[in-house]
């Protein structure tokens, strides 16, 4: 809402303290709206002559309103709005009729705000009699400008965030007797018993005795989440005060036992995938601890070498399934998965006697769970080939990744400080089981492009594998 500030600062006389009033009130224009179920505008006197500057203009979540707004900032004469040139002259509401569209008429009600004795705004209510067929609709429209002379001090935006038309409204008078009840809040507590609420107590035992379950939010007194009859609903209650006293209540009835009854249905399905992808793990390292026994029962050096690669392998996508039996969301974070993968590279891989040294560089990257297996596969392949052919007769070595964003796509560029490519590497046929893999996954089923090269400043100074994995991943499904 700083553009009312804006506005008043650039087209008006209004002071500092009056613009700061106005941008007070304007965080309850869209509950007010709602409330009311009409189009609120609200106009100032602008610096141009006999004319309104239109600071603020809501249109309600309660109510379809037919038509386009006009435009916040636009400036109208006030031979165009006669009713709230009247209300600015003598401070009055005022109540009305105008043309709508193609002959229909709206009801139109106007109030002042003060800034003491003088006229500093006009709120402008704008409702569709025709198509609002609500009993009691003035006590709507009284509730809503208490709302807003109740804003003139500061108040939790949070508290008056947007009705919809699902939901159920109350109002009380000073003494909590409801004075008014919707057909949305007349349908929920039919639901519990409960007949006609008007001139019922707000506190009435036969309004309570079917709540089965209350609960307060701490850093939001002022809203319940209650039980009762089959149903749950969220209860958020609106004290209006004046000089310590109350003045009405409001009260705002969500009906969310669909939401909850989905809510809880996909924490159970999270919880079961959870426990498959833990189970998938168990088992992935089951069958690699068979191949480190085949491996250690071999005589072949070979043989044990590409068994050990294979465990690697699957350990690779074993970690991808461990991070998602652990998290709440089917994601994963790239650079989580890549440590866990370097210390199985250390582990099973490096010498007691070499050191790994290792970094990242770039954002946090989040990919969906249905490409983490690949890209597990190809940073393990890619970690296995730097450990077996970058630091050749050295002591210790460096691997990193580095992650950059694009607008379309995501660039990974795994790399080392190694010896680098050898100068015929691109001439040479690709015998390379590890860098094959890499390949078809990158292009097959992340729809990306591989690039391996060496570091620009020569050889001697490590190889970079870049991949570029654009951000709308192919489904897995498609050829």
């Amino acid at each position: 809402m700083e553009d009312i500030a804006l506005l008043c600062r650039r087209y008006t006389m209004l002071s500092v303290m009056q613009i700061s009033l106005l941008m007070r009130m304007s965080v309850v224009f869209p509950f007010v709206a709602d409330l009311a179920h009409g189009e609120l505008k609200v106009y100032v006197r602008a610096r141009q002559q006999d004319s309104f500057l239109l600071i603020a203009q809501e249109r309600p979540h309660t109510i379809y309103m037919p038509g386009k707004p006009e435009g916040v900032g636009r400036i109208v004469r006030c031979i165009e709005e006669p009713m709230v040139e009247d209300t600015f002259r003598t401070g009055r509401p005022g109540r009305g009729k105008r043309e709508w569209n193609y002959g229909s008429m709206i009801d139109m009600y106007t109030f002042g705000i003060h800034d003491g004795d003088k006229v500093i705004g006009v709120l402008n209510f704008e409702v569709d009699a025709d198509k609002l067929s609500i009993d009691g609709y003035l006590h709507l429209l009284e509730a809503a400008v208490m709302v807003l002379q109740y804003a003139r001090r500061s108040l939790d935006p949070e508290q008056f965030h947007p009705i919809t038309a699902r939901d159920g409204i109350i109002l009380t008078d000073a003494h909590s007797r409801i004075v008014f009840a919707d057909a949305a809040a007349q349908r929920i507590y039919r639901v519990l018993g409960v007949g006609s609420l008007r001139g019922c107590h707000l506190f009435d035992r036969q309004l309570t005795q079917h709540v089965m379950r209350e609960t307060v939010e701490r850093d939001r007194p002022w809203q319940k989440e209650i039980t009762a009859g089959g149903l749950i609903l969220i209860r958020r209650e609106i004290v209006i005060q004046e000089g310590g006293a109350t003045k009405m209540r409001i009260v705002i009835l969500s009906d969310v036992t669909d939401t909850r009854a989905k809510d809880k249905e996909i924490r159970i399905k999270s919880a079961v995938i959870q426990e498959i992808h833990h189970r998938v793990k168990n088992n992935l390292q089951t069958i690699a601890s068979l191949l480190r026994l085949q491996a250690r029962r071999s005589k072949s050096e070979d043989v044990k070498a590409a068994l050990q690669e294979s465990v690697n392998r699957i350990l690779s996508i074993s970690v991808v399934h461990e991070y998602l039996s652990q998290q709440g969301s089917e994601d994963i974070d790239v650079q989580e998965v890549m440590e866990h993968i370097f210390e199985l590279a250390a582990r099973n891989m490096t010498d007691r006697h070499f050191t790994i040294h290792t970094e990242f560089k770039g954002p946090r990257l989040i990919l969906p769970s249905k490409c983490a297996s690949s890209v597990a596969l190809v940073l393990n392949e890619l970690v296995l080939n730097a450990m077996e052919h970058a630091f050749t007769g050295r002591t210790e070595g460096l691997i990193g990744l580095a992650v950059e964003e694009a607008p379309d796509h995501w660039q990974l560029d795994f790399y080392d400080d190694g010896i680098g490519l050898p100068d015929d590497f691109a001439k040479r046929p690709r015998k390379s089981l590890g860098l094959s893999i890499v390949r078809t996954l990158v292009e097959g089923d992340l729809g990306g492009t591989f690039v391996l090269e060496n570091d620009e400043k020569g050889r001697g100074h490590g190889t970079h594998a870049r991949l570029y994995l654009p951000k709308a991943q192919p489904n897995p499904t498609d050829e």
